[in-house]
C-alpha cells in the first residue's frame, strides 16, 4: 500500500494517459509566427519590454539550426506544435475549491492538494500554457518570501524580475532555448530573502493534456545571501501517438552563503520531446543541488550546468534516467567553474529496457581563474536485456594546472548470480531485479523527501513492468 500523500502512480491510469476532454485546444491555432508572439504578449498584457524579448527570440529561432549532435529531431513536426493552449478561464486561483472543476480531477488524483497540506511549504499547478493555482503558506509570505505564478509576478514585481530574467539563460542560447524566450507561458518565480530559511519544499506541477501540445513555462528563482529552500516540478502529459513538445527553462541564482535544491520527476509520455534547458548561477560559499529523474518521454535532451563564479562555490548533480522502448535519454550535466576552490561532483544513474538508449553527455570546463578546481564525475549505467544501448559522451577541459578532474563510467548488466542468490531465497525474478534497481538507484533516490522518494521508486517500479523475459 502506497501511504504518500503524492500519487504519480495516477499517471498510469488510463484517463490520466489518454488525456482529459480537449475539445478547448481546437480553438487554439497550430504553428508558430510573429502574429501570435505578439497575440501572447497581449493577452498577458505584458509590457513593451518583454514583447521585445520575445521578438528578438523569434528572430534567433528562425535564424538557427537544430543541433546537429544528440538524438534525431527529425519526427518533431514544428507547424504541427500548439504553442499555446488554455483550458480554461480560471487561472491562479489561491483555493482549490475555485479552480475548474474538470482540471482540478487531474491534479486530485495526483494528491496535489493533499501533499501541499502535508509537507510543502507551497504549491502550484500548471494546465497547458497558464498556471491554475499558486499559494504560498501565510507564515512565509509574512518574512518576503515571494512564490508567484511567474505571469503574475512580471505585473507585481516587475523590477525584481526584469533583474534576474534571462540574466542567467540567454534568449541566443541555443534554438530551443530562443523558442522558449518567444512563447515562453506560465511557470514559477520564487524569492528567497536574505537569511530566510524554508523548511519544507515548494512544488509545482506541470501538466501538458492535449494532442501536439507545446509547454514553455519559465522558472525563476533567486535565493538571495544566506537563505535556503528547496524546489520540486513535477511533469506529466498523455500519449496521443502524435508528438508533444516540451522545452521549459529554469535560472536559478544563488546568493553567498546561500543554498539552493532543485528536483524534478519527468514522466512525460512517450511522444513528448523534451527539449529543458535548466542553469544555475553561483556566488561566493553558495551550493546548488540539482536532483533529476527522468522518464517517460520519447527523447529527451536535458543537461542541468551550474555556473561557479564565487569563491568556494558548489555543485552537487545528481540523477537518473530511464530509457524504454523507442525512448532515447540524453541526459547529462554541465559544470563551469571560474571561481577559486570551488567543487563539483556529478552522480548519474540510468537504466535501459527494451531497446531504449541512455547517454550521459557531459561538460567541465574551469577555467583560467580557477585555482584548485575539484570536479568528480561518476555514470553507470544498468542494461536490463541484450538489445538496450549506453553510451557516455565527456567533454572536459581544464585551463588552470592546480584542477583535478577525475571521470569514471561503468556499463553492465544484471549479475546472473546475484540472482540467483535471491532467488534462492525464495523472491521470484522480477522481484529480484527490482532490489537489484532499487539499489542501483538508491544514492539518488535518497536524496530526495521520504515522500517523493517512495513515488519516483513507484514510477521506477512501473517502467521495470514486464521487464522479466
Amino acid at each position: 500500500m502506497n501511504d504518500s500523500p503524492l500519487n504519480f502512480d495516477d499517471l498510469q491510469t488510463s484517463d490520466l494517459r489518454t488525456g482529459n476532454d480537449q475539445t478547448y485546444a481546437e480553438k487554439f491555432d497550430r504553428g508558430l509566427n510573429k502574429k501570435l508572439v505578439q497575440k501572447i504578449s497581449s493577452g498577458k498584457n505584458e509590457p513593451d519590454w518583454l514583447l521585445k524579448i520575445r521578438l528578438a527570440a523569434l528572430e534567433h529561432f528562425e535564424e538557427m539550426p537544430l543541433p546537429a549532435w544528440g538524438p534525431s529531431l527529425e519526427k518533431l513536426d514544428l507547424e504541427k506544435i500548439r504553442y499555446f493552449t488554455s483550458a480554461s478561464d480560471r487561472q491562479n486561483a489561491k483555493s482549490w475549491d475555485e479552480v475548474d472543476p474538470e482540471i482540478k480531477k487531474t491534479f486530485e488524483k495526483l494528491k496535489i492538494p493533499e501533499a501541499e497540506r502535508a509537507v510543502l511549504a507551497g504549491a502550484g499547478a500548471q494546465y497547458e500554457s497558464e498556471n491554475v493555482y499558486h499559494s504560498l503558506k501565510p507564515e512565509w509570505e509574512k518574512i518576503g518570501v515571494i512564490f508567484e505564478d511567474f505571469d503574475v509576478a512580471v505585473k507585481k514585481y516587475p523590477e525584481l524580475v526584469r533583474k534576474y530574467f534571462r540574466k542567467c539563460v540567454p534568449i541566443a542560447d541555443h534554438k530551443f532555448a530562443a523558442l522558449h524566450f518567444a512563447v515562453f507561458s506560465g511557470g514559477t518565480f520564487l524569492f528567497v530573502p536574505k537569511n530566510v530559511k524554508i523548511s519544507q519544499p515548494l512544488q509545482a506541477y506541470f501538466r501538458m493534456n492535449s494532442m501536439n501540445q507545446g509547454q514553455f513555462e519559465h522558472t525563476l528563482i533567486v535565493v538571495e545571501n544566506g537563505a535556503d529552500a528547496h524546489y520540486i516540478e513535477g511533469c506529466s502529459a498523455p500519449k496521443y501517438g502524435s508528438e508533444s513538445l516540451h522545452a521549459g527553462c529554469v535560472e536559478i541564482f544563488v546568493g553567498e552563503n546561500a543554498k539552493m535544491r532543485y528536483s524534478s520527476v519527468e514522466n512525460w509520455s512517450a511522444d513528448t520531446f523534451n527539449l529543458n534547458t535548466k542553469r544555475a548561477l553561483v556566488q561566493k560559499n553558495g551550493t546548488i543541488e540539482w536532483v533529476g529523474g527522468n522518464l517517460g518521454s520519447g527523447t529527451t535532451m536535458l543537461y542541468p550546468c551550474s555556473v561557479l563564479t564565487g569563491e568556494n562555490s558548489r555543485a552537487n548533480h545528481l540523477g537518473i534516467a530511464f530509457a524504454g522502448k523507442k525512448q532515447n535519454q540524453d541526459t547529462g550535466a554541465k559544470i563551469l567553474i571560474s571561481g577559486k576552490n570551488c567543487r563539483g561532483s556529478v552522480i548519474s544513474k540510468s537504466l535501459s529496457k527494451d531497446g531504449g538508449t541512455s547517454t550521459y553527455r557531459g561538460i567541465v570546463k574551469i577555467g583560467k581563474s580557477a585555482e584548485n578546481a575539484i570536479v568528480n564525475v561518476e555514470c553507470d549505467a544498468l542494461l536490463l536485456d541484450e538489445i538496450s544501448t549506453s553510451d557516455t559522451v565527456p567533454q572536459i577541459q581544464v585551463e588552470n594546472p592546480t584542477a583535478s578532474v577525475t571521470h569514471e563510467a561503468s556499463a553492465g548488466k544484471i549479475s546472473e548470480e546475484l540472482l540467483l542468490y535471491f532467488q534462492s531465497r525464495g523472491l521470484d525474478e522480477e522481484t529480484a531485479k527490482g532490489i537489484v534497481v532499487n539499489g542501483f538507484l538508491d544514492e539518488v533516490v535518497r536524496t530526495l523527501p521520504l515522500e517523493f522518494a517512495s513515488e519516483l521508486n513507484r514510477l521506477i517500479e512501473l517502467e521495470m513492468e514486464g521487464s522479466v523475459g
